[in-house]
C-alpha cells in the first residue's frame, strides 16, 4: 500500500515524519511531493528511505491513499490536476474545505474521502485527529483510523463538528504552548534558568494531561486536590480568575471557528 503526501509544509511534513517513525507503513512506501526542494531534502535527511518528488501527479499516480496537505486556497487547483479514481482514498487535511468542495474538484466525486484535522504533535505520534468520512467502507474507515491512531488518538465526528474540533485541537495546541511560554517567562523572572523553566512547565502540562487521559476524573477534581485552604495554589487560581483566564480561553476557542 502506497501513501502519497501532497505538501511538505508544517502539517504535511509532520505527517510524513509521524508515518516514518511509526511501524504500520514502511517508509519506502511513502512519497512526499512539494515544490520546495529544501523541505523535501530536510525530510530525506531524517528518513533516507522516504521517497520525494516535486511532481504531484507522479506522487499520486500509484498511491492507494492520497493525503492532501496543501493550504486551503490551493486545494481546488491541486486536486483538479491529480485525476484521482474511486480505487484511491482521498484524505484532506485542509481546514475549512468541505466534502462538497472536495467533490467538485475531483474527477470522480463519489470517491472515498476523509477529512482529518490533526495537530503538529502528529510528528511525535501524539496528535488528536478529528476525522469525518464520506463514501467510505467500514474497511476503509478502519484502515485510516489505524494509520492515524498510530500517530496519536483519533475520533470519528460528523463533518458539522470539525470546525469546533479544529479550535479545540489543531488551534488549541498553540494555546497550550502559549501557556507554557507564559509560565516559562514567570519562572525566568523568579530566577530559574530558561531551559529549566521550560522543561518544568512542559512536564507539568504532560502530567496534567495524563491525569485526565488515564483516570476517570475531571479537571475540577484534580484542581481541588492541590488547592488546600489558605494554600499557595488557590491564591494563584484566584488570580487567574480575576484576570479572566477562563473567559480568555473560551473566547480564543470560539474565535478559531
Amino acid at each position: 500500500m502506497k501513501i502519497a503526501i501532497i505538501g511538505a509544509g508544517n502539517m504535511g511534513g509532520s505527517i510524513a515524519q509521524g508515518l516514518s517513525i511509526g511501524r504500520l507503513i514502511p517508509t519506502s512506501d511513502i512519497i512526499v511531493s512539494d515544490l520546495d526542494t529544501a523541505k523535501l531534502e530536510s525530510l530525506k535527511s531524517k528518513f533516507p528511505e522516504l521517497n520525494t518528488t516535486t511532481n504531484n501527479i507522479e506522487a499520486a499516480h500509484n498511491a492507494t491513499i492520497i493525503i492532501l496537505a496543501v493550504k486551503p486556497w490551493l486545494v481546488s487547483s491541486v486536486l483538479k490536476k491529480l485525476d484521482l479514481t474511486k480505487k484511491q482514498i482521498l484524505v484532506s487535511i485542509a481546514a475549512g474545505i468541505s466534502f462538497e468542495e472536495l467533490a467538485h474538484s475531483v474527477v470522480e466525486p463519489e470517491m472515498p474521502m476523509f477529512r482529518v484535522i490533526p495537530n503538529t504533535a502528529i510528528s511525535q505520534l501524539q496528535s488528536l485527529n478529528a476525522i469525518a468520512t464520506r463514501n467510505v467502507s467500514k474497511e476503509q474507515e478502519t484502515l485510516i483510523l489505524s494509520i492515524f491512531n498510530e500517530m496519536g488518538t483519533s475520533i470519528i465526528l460528523p463533518e458539522t463538528q470539525l470546525s469546533a474540533a479544529t479550535a479545540l485541537t489543531s488551534c488549541g495546541i498553540a494555546y497550550v504552548l502559549k501557556y507554557i511560554q507564559a509560565a516559562m517567562q514567570a519562572g525566568i523572572e523568579m530566577g530559574i534558568r530558561p531551559e529549566d523553566a521550560m522543561n518544568m512547565v512542559a512536564q507539568s502540562v504532560r502530567g496534567a494531561a495524563d491525569l485526565i487521559l488515564n483516570n476517570d476524573t475531571h479537571p475540577a477534581i484534580e484542581i481541588d486536590k492541590v488547592t488546600t485552604p489558605g494554600g499557595l495554589t488557590i491564591k494563584g487560581i484566584n488570580e487567574l480568575e480575576h484576570a479572566g483566564f477562563v473567559s480568555a480561553v473560551i473566547r480564543a476557542m470560539k474565535a478559531s471557528i
